[in-house]
């Protein structure tokens, strides 16, 4: 188990109802240790196991409660 912690670049959020649904989209993944949403700079940080989920398959969790999220460059 290593846990990695990535930021995934949001576009579409415009108020605290879409930063609560990415965090409902993500916080009950098997893997998601913690997740912290800024609306402000349209990201998410997240630490998460990467021996049970990637950041990739979170930000497609995003991208399916209607964002578009894409992993940003590390």
């Amino acid at each position: 188990m290593a846990n990695r912690t990535r930021i995934i670049k949001v576009d579409g959020m415009t108020c605290e109802k879409c930063v609560d649904s990415v965090h409902g989209a993500t916080v009950g993944m098997d893997g998601v240790i913690s997740i912290a949403v800024d609306l402000a700079d349209n990201q998410a940080t997240v630490t998460f196991d990467d021996a049970k989920t990637s950041a990739e398959k979170i930000a497609t969790a995003i991208d399916d409660a209607g964002f578009d999220a894409s992993v940003a460059n590390s």
